[in-house]
């Protein structure tokens, strides 16, 4: 059986964070926050999460900024990220992408549509851990026959 998935929800409003901890009260999974996105970077490291609910208008470092340190270190690169919202328009779109985000919500987050994205985004990551374990013990092999010729 698969571990429980972790979700780093990192969002300055408290008001957003208690909203987004409300809908993930019926998901099965340990919920930590993050207040800035330094803060984000830090937890993202010690609790290393699953999938990161990441706001975009943070102090110290915005989403755009956190996004992409997360993407470009190989230690956290993996890490599912779901930008949640008030910027709605193409250029902000774009800059998601381009930090690396896996996917974007727009505020007011719906419930439905919140819960479906981080349902399909675990399952994708569950997807990539196996392949990574499928991978890892595929070479192990390849080696370990190696030796033996």
């Amino acid at each position: 059986m698969a571990e429980t998935n972790k979700i780093l929800i990192a969002d300055d409003n408290q008001a957003n964070v208690e909203l987004l901890e409300a809908y993930l009260a019926g998901v099965d999974c340990d919920v930590e926050i993050a207040v800035n996105g330094q803060d984000a970077l830090d937890k993202a490291a010690s609790f290393g999460p699953d999938l990161i609910l990441l706001d975009v208008m943070m102090p110290k470092l915005n989403g755009f900024e956190v996004c992409q340190k997360l993407k470009s270190d190989p230690a956290t690169s993996r890490i599912m990220i779901l930008m949640v919202t008030a910027l709605n328009e193409l250029g902000d779109i774009e800059r998601a992408v381009t930090a690396g985000t896996d996917d974007f919500l727009s505020k007011p987050v719906n419930k439905v549509e919140l819960l479906k994205r981080i349902s399909n985004m675990l399952r994708i990551k569950d997807m990539q851990d196996e392949n990574e374990r499928l991978r890892r013990y595929i070479a192990d092999m390849e080696t370990e026959s190696g030796h033996d010729a």
